[in-house]
C-alpha cells in the first residue's frame, strides 16, 4: 500500500507545515491543560479546560507526549515525520471513536472528553494522516 504514495509531492512543505502546525496545536494544549489542572485527580472529570477544550491531568501528559513526537519527527524529517504522522494521526483516530464510546459515563471517560474534544480529535487525526500520505520524499 506504501508504495502508492506520492514521493516527493509537490505540496510536501506544506504538508510538512500542516503536521508540524497540528503538533504544535498538541503540545501547547497539553502543556496549558498540565498548568491548568494542577492538583487535580489524574483522571477526574473536572470542568477545568485548556484551549476551550475540556481535559484533566492525564489527557494533558498525554497531548505533551503526542504533540512533541509530531514536532520532533517533523524537525527530523527523512521519512520519520511521514511514519510518526500515520501512526499519530491513527491513534487521534482511534482515541476519537473510543472516547466516543465512552462518553456517557463519567466513570468510563478517563479523558474528560466531551462532543467537542472528540470532532477536534478527528480533525487532527485528519490532518496527520493526510500529511503522512504526503511527505514522502523518497523511496525506503
Amino acid at each position: 500500500m506504501s508504495l502508492h504514495f506520492p514521493v516527493n509531492h509537490h505540496l510536501r512543505p506544506l504538508y510538512r507545515a500542516l503536521g508540524l502546525l497540528a503538533g504544535l496545536y498538541v503540545l501547547i494544549f497539553g502543556v496549558v491543560g498540565v498548568i491548568a489542572t494542577q492538583g487535580d485527580p489524574f483522571y477526574g472529570a473536572g470542568d477545568e479546560t485548556a484551549l476551550g477544550l475540556k481535559t484533566n491531568p492525564a489527557f494533558s501528559y498525554l497531548s505533551v507526549v503526542a504533540g512533541a513526537v509530531i514536532v520532533l519527527a517533523t524537525v527530523i524529517g527523512r521519512n520519520v515525520d511521514r511514519i510518526a504522522y500515520l501512526w499519530v494521526g491513527a491513534g487521534f483516530l482511534m482515541a476519537g471513536t473510543v472516547m466516543l464510546l465512552l462518553i456517557g459515563d463519567a466513570k468510563t471517560n478517563y479523558l474528560n472528553f466531551t462532543i467537542v474534544t472528540c470532532v477536534v480529535s478527528y480533525v487532527i487525526g485528519s490532518v496527520l494522516g493526510t500529511a503522512g500520505m504526503y511527505v514522502k520524499s523518497h523511496r525506503a
